[in-house]
């Protein structure tokens, strides 16, 4: 019990002789925290607040165009509904319709031009004993078909052509003109294309060459 009672003892000076202390240090620790906190407000940086307003802005009003009526796709082109074939004629006869004194006696009929360029110019009628022929009539039918209109012949359209064909002393072609339209220009247009084409061996007078006038028959069709 006496043991007790004089730890009891001890430590109750302990204690007193600790707040004793402390009241002496008190007075200089406020005045530690106080000089503390006033240099920490006055040496940081001063804290701003960002702008966040914000404002509405003015719509302008933009007027729209008028509406444009888009016209509907054209009507597609009938095609055939089976693929056709061109196919070209010429015909035997190339030249022109036969002559004879009885129907033209020789008093009515004019001399024939000197002038071979005179000649070319327009049909006239040409003296002859033997005709011109086409050279290569296999050679005469490619140009045909490769001169036929493309939209002509797919679209199936076809027609016959009378070309005069003016031939040279040497078979070369030198003119052509319509004789008889087949109604289209554009076969017409084919139809003097391919006749300038042509090569043809030399008409005779007798036993000497001589220019010519003849009629060709040019026929574009579809076989299907």
């Amino acid at each position: 019990m006496a043991e007790n009672a004089e730890v009891h003892t001890l430590r109750g000076s302990a204690n007193d002789r600790f707040k004793k202390s402390a009241e002496s240090f008190l007075p200089g620790a406020l005045c530690i925290a106080v000089v503390a906190h006033f240099g920490l407000f006055n040496f940081f940086p001063e804290l701003t607040a960002s702008d966040v307003s914000f404002g509405v802005e003015e719509f302008e009003a933009i007027e729209l165009p008028p509406e444009v009526e888009i016209p509907p796709p054209p009507e597609q082109i009938s095609r055939p509904a089976v693929p056709v074939v061109a196919a070209t004629e010429l015909e035997e006869d190339i030249t022109i319709a036969p002559t004879t004194f009885e129907e033209n006696p020789v008093e009515n009929l004019p001399p024939p031009p000197s002038d071979e360029a005179r000649l070319g110019d327009q049909p006239v009628f040409t003296p002859m004993t033997v005709r011109p022929e086409i050279k290569d009539r296999r050679a005469a039918l490619r140009i045909v078909e490769r001169n036929y209109p493309k939209l002509l012949k797919d679209a199936g359209i076809g027609g016959k052509v009378n070309v005069w064909v003016f031939i040279d002393a040497s078979g070369a072609v030198q003119n052509a003109q319509v004789q008889q339209s087949s109604g289209n220009s554009a076969l017409d247009d084919a139809a003097l294309k391919s006749a300038k084409e042509f090569t043809f061996t030399p008409a005779l007078n007798r036993d000497k060459r001589v220019p010519v006038w003849i009629s060709i028959p040019i026929t574009f069709a579809v076989v299907s």
